[in-house]
C-alpha cells in the first residue's frame, strides 16, 4: 500500500509543483521533500525543474521524466483514441494549447536586442546588398555581355537575348519566394540561407567559364537567381529572433547598408570590368556569394526549442494516416485562402501589372545613354543615383507609412507607380545626360516607396496570420511580368533601332497598375460597411485585422510559443 501511494503520488506532486511554478508562487502549497519511491531524496525544487522541462501537465511525458506507469500508458492510449475521433482540428487545437501551456511554464522569451544580433545584422546587410547590388547593376554587365559576344552586328535579336539573362535572375528571386518560405519554416534560416548562397556562388562562378548566352541563362539566370532567393528571404526572418524593440532600427540598418552596395557596385563593376574582363568579373562577384555562405552560418535561431519529446511526436504522427499527413501539410504550406479576398486579388493583379515596366530602366538605361549621348565614361552614375534615392525612399516611406492609418497607405504605392510610369516616359524626352540623372533620382525614390510599403499593406489586407503567404504569392505573381519586361524592351530596340518606344511603353503598365490599386481602399471600405450592417453574418473580414491567431509570419511551428 505504501509503495502504491509513493509511486502514484509522484505525478501528483509534479502536477502541484508545475501549478505553483506557472501560477507565480508556491507560498500556499504544502512543502513535500520526501521524494518518490525510486528517486531517493528529490526535493521540491528538483520537481519544479522537472515539471517545467516537461510539457505534459502530469509530469510523465517529457524526455527527462521516468517511464510512465501502466495506468498512465492506458490513459494515454484512451486520449489518443479520443483525439483520432475528434480529427485533425482537435489535434491542432491541442498543439496550440500545449504552446500556451509552455508559455505559462517558462519565462517569457525576450530577444537580446543586440550583442551577437549585430553580427547577424551585418550578415543580413551583406546578403541584401550583394544580391540586389549585383541585380541592380546589371546594366553594366549588360553592355559587357554584348561586347563579350563580338558578333552583335549580325544578330538582330541580341538585345532581347542579352536582356533575358538579367531578367531571368531577377524574376527567379520573386518566383521562388513561396517555395523559400516553406524551406525556411521547415529547415530553418541558417541552412536555407547557406544553401542558397552556395547555389548563387556556383551560378556566378560557372558563368565565368562560358561565353554562350544560352548557358548563362541557366548559370546566371536560374542558378544565381534561385540561390539569391533562398539566401535573401531568411536574412529578413532571422532579425526577428534577435530584435523586438529595436527591430525597426535593425531593418533600417539592413536597408540603408544594402543601398551602399547598390551605390558602389556600378562604379566597381565599371572599373574592374574594363581592367580584367567579363569572365574574371563574374569570378570576383562569386566571391561576394562565397563570403555570404560563411556569414549565413551566423543565422543561428535563438528562439526556445519545442519541449515535445520524440515519443510524443511519434505518437502524433502515428495517429494519422499517410494521406492525412500529406493533406495536412499541403493545406498548411499551400493555403490559397488569401485569394478568396477580393481586395487581395485586385491588389496582387495591380502590382503584377505595374512591374512589367519596373525593371526596364535598370537593364537598358546604361545602353541607352551610350547610344543617345555617346557617354561611356559616367553612365555608372545613373545606377548610383538609383541606388541612393532608393535607400532614401525606403527609410522615409517606412516612417510615412506608420503615420497613415489602415489601407490608406496603399495610396503611397499608387503615387509611386504613377510617378514611376511618368519618369520612364520622360527618359526619351531628356536632351542632356544631366536630365537623365534627375529622372533616375525620382525612379529610385519610387522604387524605395514601392518596396517598403508592400508588407504593411499585406498585413492590412489579410492580417498577420496570412501575411507571409500573401507576400510570397504576390512575389511569385510579380516574377513573370518582371522577367518579361526587359526582353520585350530589347526586342523593340532591335525592331525600331532605338529605345524611344521601349521607354514610352515601359511607363504604361505602372500607370495602369496604379489606377487599379487606387480602387482597393474603396472596395475594402464598402465591404466593411456591408459586413457591419449585417450583424447576423460572419464578420471575418473585420476580425482578421484584429485577431490573427498565435503564429506570426516566418515563425516555424516548433517556435509557435514565442
Amino acid at each position: 500500500m505504501e509503495e502504491g501511494r509513493a509511486g502514484g503520488g509522484e505525478a501528483g506532486r509534479r502536477h502541484q509543483a508545475a501549478a505553483a511554478a506557472a501560477g507565480g508562487g508556491g507560498a500556499g502549497e504544502p512543502r513535500d521533500d520526501r521524494g518518490s519511491a525510486g528517486g531517493g531524496g528529490q526535493g521540491i525544487w528538483d520537481q519544479v525543474r522537472d515539471a517545467i522541462r516537461s510539457r505534459d501537465p502530469r509530469g510523465s511525458g517529457g524526455g527527462c521524466s521516468p517511464c510512465p506507469s501502466p495506468a498512465e500508458m492506458a490513459r494515454h492510449k484512451q486520449e489518443q483514441a479520443l483525439s483520432e475521433e475528434k480529427g485533425p482540428q482537435a489535434e491542432e487545437d491541442g498543439e496550440a494549447a500545449g504552446a500556451k501551456g509552455l508559455q505559462g511554464a517558462e519565462p517569457g522569451f525576450q530577444p537580446p536586442e543586440g550583442g551577437f544580433g549585430w553580427i547577424v545584422v551585418f550578415a543580413a546587410t551583406w546578403c541584401n546588398g550583394s544580391i540586389f547590388g549585383i541585380q541592380n547593376s546589371f546594366g553594366i554587365l549588360y553592355v559587357m555581355l554584348q561586347g563579350d559576344l563580338g558578333d552583335g552586328e549580325k544578330d538582330r535579336t541580341l538585345e532581347f537575348k542579352t536582356a533575358l539573362v538579367g531578367a531571368l535572375a531577377m524574376g527567379m528571386i520573386f518566383f521562388c519566394s513561396p517555395i523559400v518560405s516553406i524551406f525556411t519554416d521547415r529547415i530553418g534560416c541558417r541552412t536555407t540561407a547557406a544553401s542558397g548562397a552556395a547555389i548563387a556562388f556556383i551560378g556566378l562562378l560557372s558563368s565565368s567559364f562560358t561565353k554562350s548566352l544560352e548557358v548563362r541563362y541557366f548559370t546566371y539566370g536560374i542558378l544565381f537567381g534561385c540561390g539569391s532567393s533562398f539566401a535573401f528571404q531568411p536574412s529578413l526572418v532571422i532579425l526577428g529572433h534577435y530584435f523586438k524593440r529595436r527591430l525597426g532600427l535593425a531593418n533600417g540598418i539592413v536597408a540603408g547598408g544594402s543601398c551602399l552596395f547598390s551605390m558602389s557596385l556600378p562604379f566597381f563593376l565599371k572599373t574592374i570590368g574594363s581592367t580584367i574582363g567579363l569572365a574574371h568579373t563574374f569570378q570576383v562577384l562569386s566571391a561576394f556569394m562565397f563570403i555570404q555562405i560563411l556569414l549565413s552560418l551566423t543565422f543561428r535561431p535563438i528562439l526556445p526549442p519545442s519541449c515535445d519529446s520524440h515519443h510524443d511526436r511519434q505518437d502524433k504522427l502515428g495517429s494519422r494516416s499517410m494521406k492525412q499527413q500529406c493533406w495536412s501539410q499541403m493545406r498548411k504550406y499551400f493555403n490559397m485562402r488569401v485569394f478568396q479576398r477580393k481586395t487581395y486579388r485586385i491588389w496582387a493583379f495591380g502590382i503584377a501589372t505595374a512591374v512589367l515596366g519596373y525593371f526596364v530602366p535598370y537593364v537598358h538605361l546604361v545602353k541607352y545613354v551610350e547610344e543617345e549621348f555617346k557617354e561611356n565614361k559616367k553612365e555608372w552614375v545613373l545606377l548610383v543615383c538609383l541606388g541612393a534615392t532608393s535607400g532614401l525612399g525606403r527609410l522615409v516611406s517606412g516612417r510615412i507609412g506608420d503615420c497613415i492609418p489602415g489601407l490608406k497607405k496603399i495610396f503611397l504605392q499608387v503615387a509611386s507607380f504613377m510617378l514611376l510610369g511618368l519618369m520612364c516616359m520622360m527618359i526619351p524626352q531628356c536632351q542632356a545626360f544631366e536630365g537623365v540623372i534627375v529622372v533616375c533620382l525620382f525612379l529610385g525614390l519610387c522604387d524605395g516607396f514601392f518596396i517598403t510599403i508592400m508588407a504593411p499593406i499585406a498585413f492590412e489586407l489579410v492580417g498577420p496570420m496570412q501575411a507571409s503567404q500573401a507576400i510570397g504569392y504576390l512575389l511569385g505573381l510579380m516574377a513573370i511580368p518582371m522577367t518579361a519586361g526587359p526582353p520585350i524592351a530589347g526586342y523593340l530596340h532591335n525592331y525600331f533601332g532605338n529605345y524611344y518606344l521601349a521607354f514610352y511603353l515601359a511607363g504604361v503598365p505602372p500607370i495602369i497598375g496604379g489606377l487599379v490599386l487606387s480602387v482597393v481602399p474603396l472596395i475594402h471600405q464598402r465591404m466593411l460597411k456591408k459586413q457591419q450592417m449585417d450583424s447576423g453574418k460572419d464578420k471575418m473580414l473585420v476580425l482578421d485585422t484584429v485577431i490573427n491567431g498565435e503564429l506570426l509570419p516566418g515563425c516555424p511551428s516548433t517556435e509557435a510559443h514565442v
